[in-house]
């Protein structure tokens, strides 16, 4: 998407500004979380200039109504974000798959994952998508497809996920989180009918005798 902007000498020139959601990347999504959102006028700024090629000088020079529709077209490609899981990305020439079953994620996986996500989960994002995503090794008809085996070694692939648009992250951790809390609900609605059940077991039997009850 273009944007044309007067100089001081009268004339327009065109910039740059995002196309879609999917332009931004992980790496630019991040800091767009972390922009300081107690100064407004800064918040413009910062946000302006990581989703265009506009120089911060003339981002401060523009005049407010400029800067409030530059903000306002930013706003409506980020509402027409698509929010569906993609399940297998490109980057770099390279395929990489979704986890296609996440009901047979194991220990490793998940407990990676968990760390992950509790010791700071914006830093960590890429690690994150570098567990759920991994290289297809095999397509085939349907949309089957298999990828490689975790060995926990993400490191290298954690640097390629960062490329990733922050629409593909976005949807990925809902999904993902989904799915875990479905599981959660699942485990602790059986561990619960169990426990109940368990304690009717343990319950003494009792029998009515003259009105009494008796073991």
């Amino acid at each position: 998407m273009k944007v044309a902007i007067k100089n001081k000498k009268g004339k327009n020139k065109e910039y740059k500004l995002i196309d879609s959601w999917e332009d931004v990347t992980l790496e630019k999504w991040i800091k767009l979380i972390n922009i300081n959102d107690n100064d407004k006028s800064k918040e413009a700024l910062e946000t302006i200039a990581l989703l265009s090629d506009i120089p911060k000088k003339l981002i401060n020079q523009l005049g407010i109504q400029d800067v409030a529709l530059i903000l306002s077209k930013i706003a409506e490609l980020q509402k027409k974000a698509n929010s569906s899981l993609k399940k297998i990305i490109e980057i770099n020439g390279k395929r990489y798959g979704f986890h296609p079953s996440l009901s047979d994620i194991t220990l490793g996986e998940y407990a990676d994952i968990e760390a992950f996500m509790k010791n700071d989960l914006e830093k960590n994002l890429a690690n994150v998508m570098a567990v759920l995503y991994r290289p297809v090794i095999e397509e085939g008809e349907n949309g089957f497809y298999t990828i490689e085996s975790y060995d926990g070694n993400i490191d290298k692939r954690a640097e390629e996920m960062s490329k990733m648009s922050s629409e593909q992250v976005q949807s990925a951790l809902v999904f993902f989180w989904i799915f875990v809390n479905s599981l959660l609900t699942t485990f602790e609605l059986s561990l619960i009918r169990n426990m109940r059940e368990t304690k009717q077991q343990l319950q003494p039997k009792t029998s009515q005798v003259n009105g009494i009850g008796s073991e």
